[in-house]
């Protein structure tokens, strides 16, 4: 039985690779800002350290005796500085894993984490990599996921409100898109084999490459809506929609650069493709959850 540490615990990747250690029998720790979201991860036996990643000396007895951490950085969408809060969580996390002297760490890192700057969102990842990666006898895997077929879930109101789907990555730009559940699936069995050394990534990229005029194509056949289209919504308008619906300006712009670097196949340019970084969910399997939420059955957290 091995213990391990979990961040991010309630989210997306999470909650699924939480639920899947607790149900091999090993100890999960998982660090949460909210006793009510936790609720049922506790339930399950999940051992609950209430408090924020920022929070070295939580994050240090969490840590305690643990063999392995699965680190998610949290998204605060108001921080003044995207990139600094999340360089503030990756850095307590280092130096609580260095001070505990744990052994393994996987990481929820990005396609793009190979470049220093100029993608936005994804820089904080690779400020995160290069923390753990500095870490002396540390065995660390980076998934560097691509682009969550969850995000597209928000199109379910912009097409109830335009008729269209959209957003600053073009229609015709084509970039891999996974399912959450297929990135938990690679954290849990990177977590429950432990038989990585050194430092190391691993992509993970969906089931294939899609153009988002393909997935407005596929959403609209499954929504009763075949001529539904996708829009390219020009950067000014995007910035100004996002801040006007109350995100921070930082995480805006950092938003629009990503989008940016996907535009000009900066972000989806480093990998290969292969069986191994292949997952299963495809755009048109997950268009059934896309149909739930936009018929108001699915809940998306």
């Amino acid at each position: 039985m091995n213990t391990y540490v979990i961040t991010g615990a309630t989210g997306h990747t999470g909650k699924p690779t939480t639920l899947g250690l607790l149900e091999k029998g090993h100890r999960v720790r998982i660090i949460s800002r909210s006793p009510e979201k936790s609720r049922e991860l506790v339930d399950r036996g999940a051992e609950l350290f209430l408090g924020d990643t920022r929070d070295q000396s939580l994050l240090e007895r969490a840590l305690s005796g643990a063999d392995a951490i699965y680190v998610v950085l949290p998204m605060d969408a108001r921080a003044p500085d995207y990139t600094a809060r999340q360089v503030q969580d990756a850095t307590a996390i280092a130096n609580a894993i260095r001070r505990t002297g744990t052994k393994y760490a996987v990481s929820l890192s990005s396609i793009g984490a190979h470049l220093p700057a100029g993608t936005g969102v994804v820089v904080g990842l690779h400020r995160m990599e290069c923390l753990l990666n500095a870490i002396d006898g540390l065995n660390a895997r980076h998934l560097r996921a691509t682009y969550f077929m969850e995000n597209t879930l928000g199109q379910a109101q912009s097409i109830r409100l335009t008729g269209a789907m959209g957003s600053p990555v073009r229609g015709s730009a084509k970039l891999p898109m996974v399912a959450a559940g297929d990135v938990a699936a690679a954290a849990l069995g990177n977590l429950l084999a432990l038989d990585f050394e050194g430092k190391s990534y691993e992509y993970v990229l969906g089931e294939r490459d899609l153009a988002f005029n393909e997935v407005a194509a596929i959403y609209g056949k499954a929504i009763g809506k075949p001529d539904l289209k996708y829009v390219d919504i020009p950067y000014e308008q995007f910035e100004r929609d996002m801040v006007g619906m109350g995100l921070g300006a930082s995480m805006v712009s950092k938003l629009l650069e990503f989008s940016i670097a996907v535009n000009e196949g900066k972000a989806q340019g480093f990998y290969t493709r292969t069986p191994e970084s292949t997952t299963a969910t495809s755009i048109e399997a997950f268009a059934q959850t896309f149909r739930r939420v936009y018929d108001g059955d699915g809940v998306r957290s």
